[in-house]
C-alpha cells in the first residue's frame, strides 16, 4: 500500500480507493438510455448523479492544487440542478473523465502535507462545528461520493438491474 505523507490521509485514501471501485461497479451494465431515465420526473437521472460524482473529484483535485478542469462543470458544479433542456454527456464520457482525473488526485492525496490540509478553505457552510479546511473538504467529498453511489445503486434496482457488486479490480491503483 502507498504511504501518504500525512497520517490524516490514512482515513481518506482507503475510502477514496473504495469509491473508485464502487463508482465503476454501480455504473456497470447501465445503458446510456437508462442512464437518462428519471422516476416520475422527480429524481435526478444516473447520468446527472455520475456527472456530479466526477465533478466532486475535479473539485477535490482543484483544492489540492491540480489545474485540471471538468469539461462538464457547467452542468454539475456544486450540485447544479438537473435541467432537462441541457444535453448531458454519456456515461462513457463521464467514465473517461473519471479515469483521467482520479489517479492524479490519488497522487495528490499521497503527497499533501498536514500544513496544507489545515489550510482554511471556505465552503460557505457557516456551520459552527465544521472548520472549513482542505482536510474537511476532502471528507465532505468522500461523503458526497458515498451518497451519490447509494443513489445510483437505488436507481439500478428501480430500473430492474441487479444490485451493485463489491468486486475489486486490483489493477486499479487509485
Amino acid at each position: 500500500m502507498d504511504t501518504p505523507q500525512s497520517k490524516k490521509m490514512e482515513i481518506i485514501i482507503p475510502a477514496y480507493r473504495m469509491h473508485t471501485q464502487s463508482f465503476l461497479n454501480v455504473l456497470d451494465g447501465i445503458s446510456e438510455e437508462d442512464g437518462l431515465k428519471r422516476i416520475e420526473g422527480k429524481t435526478n437521472h444516473i447520468v446527472w448523479m455520475a456527472g456530479n460524482f466526477v465533478n466532486m473529484r475535479y473539485s477535490l483535485g482543484w483544492v489540492l492544487g491540480l489545474k485540471d478542469e471538468d469539461p462538464y462543470s457547467d452542468l454539475f458544479f456544486q450540485g447544479k440542478a438537473l435541467d432537462e433542456n441541457n444535453k448531458y454527456p454519456t456515461l462513457d464520457e463521464l467514465e473517461k473523465n473519471f479515469h483521467d482525473i482520479s489517479p492524479k488526485i490519488f497522487q495528490k492525496l499521497l503527497e499533501v502535507t498536514d500544513e496544507e490540509l489545515d489550510e482554511i478553505f471556505e465552503m460557505g457552510m457557516n456551520i459552527p462545528f465544521i472548520r472549513e479546511t482542505k482536510l474537511n473538504f476532502a471528507g465532505m467529498c468522500i461523503g458526497r461520493e458515498d451518497y451519490l453511489c447509494g443513489q445510483i445503486g437505488l436507481m439500478r434496482k428501480i430500473l430492474g438491474y441487479p444490485g451493485m457488486t463489491y468486486d475489486v479490480d486490483e489493477s486499479i491503483k487509485y
